[in-house]
């Protein structure tokens, strides 16, 4: 390693460092930020990068370094929200984003009228009960679909005017054409919250019973139901044990460090019970400390609620976590929750373990990134990388989407959606240029920094008019697009500013990541098409039909809500509802849009 000595500027910056907090920007040899940290100590903890040897992703960094900024601050806490601040500003190569931005959900019980559950993002909205959150949204999910079974809640959002299935299932009260009384409501609420609390016995105790009543008239399959609901109950409940009698919500935090990677994890605990777990595996970047405190401060952050108290597992962070997060931290010593932290940590061993022993560690993408930048001969390694596509069936419901990558990794926060709006909608090309063309309007008119490089999926024509797009506006981005052979499999990089065809080596680690990168955008456009066809059918296949007004609509989405519903109806059938004419144009519309859905299916299992 190159001697920081070699370079006057950084000889005369480390010399000028304060012994003060504050955050530091590590840049490369383009003015570009390739890292920023947090110190308590800045002359202390910058000049450390240069007088001791490094190694791995940190050694690489510190090659790279050319210069380097500082700014201080009055204390640790402001140092490192400002440090995770700049991370998400510029994007730093070097550093770990948590590009996890998904909330987490809860599940809520309306307080009042004719209660209902629901699956909800946030615990703001007023008049609900909220119970979680949940770190596994499946398992939310499979909760709220089992109370739904058990209870005889309101399952419509909007009151209907006659009963529905769930009614005749037994599993809803019927508010439509009864009234309820408050005091049934009340005891079906209190026993959801005693459930949700840990105590499942009032329930298991009533389907037991039913089940043997059940069982006893040879009722047996409402036998195998409750059978299948006691399952149920005793899978989900497994974990969620009462641990904290005193049934605060609060999380344990515990790390484990091998061969230069760390596993952090995160177990969460509502109501004295445990709900879940989240883990990620990083490469170690720096002071393992700094690091851990800058990963849990992100986890939080990006939450909508808190728990009330975290345990940690050093003493050293408890300051800085919280003061930063304004949360109750401790480091136990002994009791319940030290038995708990060191349980947390033998599970971040065996996370760590797991990820070497199954899983092999994912290829270096900051060095896969470099490779592409070498392939394309581009002048910056391509950072923040956006690919586009459009989606379509006959020129039907046309959509384009943009996926961004930024350090190689999904920025799901950052992907743009786009209903294309020229008037020949089966055109990719002039489909392609108006994506392009809104795209970099919206970042000129916002003055937003522009990708790295844009990469396009169909051949050569698709470059060319990314090209054009990109010459009007007079952007810096490079692009490229990625050819596919006579099987219809990529095979190769298009430098589009160039012409040259560059082969992939199939097989290769960058090949896998531009096919995992393709694949994302061709899934996210298929999702948002799939999305915009499925909501037209309902709203236009008894649309604009002579002889089918408001009501016979109404009639028509109640018994035929779905278009394979509609193929199951006979002619007969309808005639009891709309008039012959109508059953004519409505049949056409209805061939017509399956020979559409036929065509687009065919495209995706192609």
């Amino acid at each position: 390693m190159s001697s920081y000595l070699d370079n006057p500027l950084l000889k005369e910056k480390i010399e000028l460092l304060p012994d003060s907090p504050g955050s530091y920007q590590m840049k490369d040899k383009e003015g570009n930020i390739i890292y920023v940290g947090k110190a308590k100590s800045l002359v202390k903890r910058v000049k450390q990068y240069f007088t001791r040897p490094q190694k791995g992703k940190v050694m690489r960094m510190v090659l790279e370094i050319e210069d380097f900024d500082i700014i201080k601050t009055q204390n640790e806490k402001e140092a490192l929200l400002l440090e995770i601040s700049l991370i998400h500003k510029y994007h730093p190569k070097y550093n770990i984003m948590l590009m996890d931005d998904k909330t987490y959900p809860y599940i809520a019980l309306k307080k009042t009228g004719d209660p209902f559950l629901k699956i909800a993002r946030s615990n703001k909205e007023k008049g609900y009960y909220y119970f979680g959150p949940y770190p596994n949204s499946s398992a939310a999910y499979e909760t709220i679909d089992l109370l739904n079974r058990i209870y005889s809640l309101r399952k419509c959002r909007n009151i209907p005017t006659k009963p529905c299935l769930y009614y005749h299932l037994g599993q809803c009260l019927a508010p439509c054409i009864n009234k309820i009384k408050q005091e049934d409501y009340d005891k079906i609420v209190a026993s959801i919250t005693s459930f949700f609390k840990g105590d499942s016995n009032q329930i298991k105790n009533e389907l037991t019973i039913k089940m043997k009543e059940a069982a006893s008239k040879l009722e047996f399959e409402k036998a195998g139901e409750c059978k299948k609901m006691l399952d149920d109950i005793a899978s989900l409940t497994s974990l969620q044990k009462i641990i904290f009698n005193d049934q605060i919500d609060r999380d344990i935090i515990a790390y484990s460090i091998r061969e230069g990677y760390v596993c952090l994890v995160f177990l969460l605990y509502r109501k004295g019970a445990l709900l879940g777990k989240k883990y990620y595996v990083e490469e170690i970047e720096g002071d393992i400390i700094d690091m851990i405190e800058n990963l849990i401060v992100q986890f939080y952050l990006k939450q909508n609620s808190l728990p009330k108290e975290l345990i940690l597992p050093d003493k050293e962070m408890i300051d800085v976590i919280s003061s930063s997060l304004n949360i109750k931290a401790i480091c136990p010593s002994r009791g319940v929750k030290k038995d708990l932290l060191t349980l947390a940590i033998t599970n971040a061993k065996q996370m760590l373990d797991q990820h070497f022993q199954t899983a092999q560690l994912e290829d270096d993408v900051l060095l896969l990134l470099e490779e592409l930048k070498t392939k394309l001969n581009m002048k910056k390694t391509p950072l923040d990388i956006e690919l586009y596509d459009n989606s379509h069936t006959a020129g039907y419901e046309c959509v384009g989407t943009m996926v961004k990558f930024i350090n190689g990794q999904k920025s799901k926060g950052d992907y743009r959606k786009f209903k294309i709006n020229q008037e020949n909608k089966q055109d990719d090309l002039a489909s392609m240029r108006e994506v392009l063309t809104r795209r970099f309007t919206r970042l000129k008119d916002e003055n937003k920094k522009f990708p790295d490089l844009i990469i396009v999926d169909g051949g050569f024509n698709q470059c060319e008019v990314a090209l054009e797009v990109k010459y009007e506006f007079a952007v810096p981005t490079f692009i490229a697009g990625l050819e596919k052979n006579d099987k219809h499999e990529t095979d190769a990089l298009i430098n589009a500013e160039t012409g040259e065809i560059i082969p992939l080596e199939k097989g290769s680690p960058l090949f896998f990541l531009l096919m995992r990168m393709q694949d994302e955008v061709h899934r996210y456009a298929i999702t948002y098409h799939r999305s915009k066809r499925e909501k037209s059918t309902y709203k236009t296949i008894y649309d604009d039909i002579k002889g089918i007004g408001e009501k016979r609509i109404f009639k028509l989405l109640e018994l035929y809500p779905t278009i394979e519903s509609l193929n199951s109806a006979s002619e007969e059938e309808l005639l009891q509802i709309i008039p012959k004419d109508a059953i004519m144009e409505l049949l056409k519309k209805r061939e017509e849009y399956l020979l559409k859905k036929s065509s687009v299916d065919n495209k995706y299992q192609k």
